[in-house]
């Protein structure tokens, strides 16, 4: 199995506005549980501690091997969430293990 995990810093400057923009990033990964059929697990949260030092949200996403990570990737549902998601950040980062 695969372990996905992705981690953004949003592009707002306000703390409020990038709160809400962590929060919608966080709702719309969420919602991809039972739409994506790659999918074994997925949990996606906005940080809670340290704003100035921590990444504004991360998902961590289990499928059961790269062939379905690539799936994952492309799938219609996936990509309209990554529209929204590019719209808003500054960087990303991510590792991909297994488990």
């Amino acid at each position: 199995m695969i372990r996905h995990v992705v981690s953004w810093k949003l592009a707002a400057e306000d703390a409020g506005e990038r709160a809400e923009q962590a929060a919608e990033v966080a709702r719309r990964l969420n919602a991809l549980d039972g739409v994506v059929p790659q999918l074994r697990s997925i949990s996606a949260g906005a940080n809670v501690a340290y704003p100035d030092a921590n990444w504004d949200v991360t998902l961590v996403a289990d499928v059961d091997s790269l062939a379905a990570l690539e799936e994952y990737q492309v799938h219609p549902a996936h990509e309209e969430v990554v529209a929204y998601v590019r719209s808003v950040v500054a960087s990303r980062v991510a590792v991909d293990f297994e488990v």
